[in-house]
């Protein structure tokens, strides 16, 4: 353990140094990397009995909302993107949502969709803003500090009303998978697999952290009301290891008085048939210059939830559930091995996705600060 500790110090000291975060260099600030980023500090801090850790996840937060809580510098726009003063916009910096942090300008009204570079182009995920959503409460939870619970709350309101929609002939609500940065019209308008499960757990836990305004029942509701367990499964890693590590938040949840019967459940039996798929396509035998690390490590991040003793004392169809993914598990060690040889973490591949590649790996290694719940210290 101690090992593993030292090893996502060292990956965490590089990424801190490399974004701007330790050093006078320009801020790099990318939501999801941030959020792991922010856990993994957390789970540090606690591991190591260091202020040290837990003040770099504040000071994480501070600069995230500086950054992606404004419009980009190359924007006829300034000032924060919820169009709040700048004084309000300190005191709600998750109001109008946040950027995703991608390097080209969003598409302007009128403009062609190119696939290709939409995935460079900025905007908001609601993806994204759900596990910034999950930072920010964890961060609460972790040291006590309401504020960060209530910004969560902000942003899962605004991120509900924004992104579910009524589609015409009065069917279910759907979703849009990525907005505009203002959030006032789609930028790519289908659905993403698993945005709706990602609200439906993220809200449930900020309402057991400290019930409060605004409300967060609609916005349960409605995500519950799309969430189809019969279309949660994949094969991709990082979608896996994202099925295990709800089904594990929401455990906790349960334990502690909330959550919601039988989705953990569906989620691991989701997981088996996705996972299966995912083994026999034998991506895990490909050379590193040809595999995507970050994917890979999400799934070994949802793999060590499975090693925890909390599923010992769940219900007879969890334990039958979980007993039916421990064959997995070992691709855990697998994975982390691959990836912490050097030689892998030179290839191009590699280094072109250094930043979530190096957070998600040390998240792998010290994963606490983002898979255990710990009881509301919220009052």
């Amino acid at each position: 353990m101690r090992e593993r500790t030292e090893q996502a110090i060292e990956l965490m000291t590089r990424f801190a140094e490399r974004t701007g975060l330790t050093s006078e260099r320009l801020q790099q600030r990318y939501l999801w990397t941030d959020a792991f980023a922010v856990c993994t500090f957390l789970g540090l801090g606690h591991a190591m009995g260091a202020s040290h850790n837990t003040e770099l996840a504040l000071r994480l937060v501070r600069r995230v909302h500086e950054v992606l809580g404004h419009h980009r510098s190359d924007d006829r726009r300034t000032g924060w993107i919820s169009s709040l003063s700048e004084e309000e916009g300190e005191a709600h910096p998750t109001r109008g949502g946040l950027r995703i942090g991608k390097p080209l300008p969003e598409r302007t009204p009128g403009e062609p969709i190119d696939e290709r570079l939409e995935w460079d182009r900025d905007g908001q995920y609601f993806h994204y803003l759900t596990k910034w959503m999950h930072a920010l409460d964890q961060v609460t939870r972790w040291t006590g500090q309401t504020m960060f619970s209530a910004w969560a709350r902000e942003l899962a309101y605004a991120a509900h009303r924004a992104f579910t929609y009524a589609p015409s002939g009065g069917s279910r609500k759907a979703m849009y998978w990525k907005l505009s940065i203002d959030l006032s019209r789609p930028l790519v308008a289908s659905m993403g697999q698993h945005d709706p499960l990602d609200g439906l757990v993220t809200c449930m836990q900020l309402e057991a952290t400290a019930p409060s305004e605004p409300s967060l029942a609609r916005a349960i509701a409605d995500f519950a009301a799309m969430v189809d367990p019969r279309r949660l499964a994949t094969a991709d890693p990082l979608g896996l290891g994202g099925l295990l590590v709800d089904a594990y938040r929401v455990l906790q949840l349960e334990n502690q008085g909330a959550g919601d019967q039988g989705l953990v459940e569906a989620l691991l039996a989701a997981t088996a048939v996705g996972i299966r798929q995912y083994v026999e396509q034998s991506e895990l035998r490909l050379p590193a210059a040809r595999r995507l690390a970050f994917r890979e490590i999400g799934l070994a991040i949802g793999l060590g939830v499975l090693e925890r003793d909390a599923w010992q004392a769940a219900r007879a169809s969890v334990r039958a559930g979980v007993a039916r993914l421990s064959s997995y598990v070992p691709l855990r060690a697998e994975i982390e091995a691959f990836w912490l040889r050097p030689e892998h973490r030179r290839v191009d591949r590699w280094l072109e996705h250094e930043n979530i590649n190096d957070v998600m790996l040390a998240t792998s290694l010290q994963p606490e600060g983002f898979v255990t719940i710990p009881s509301s210290r919220a009052n």
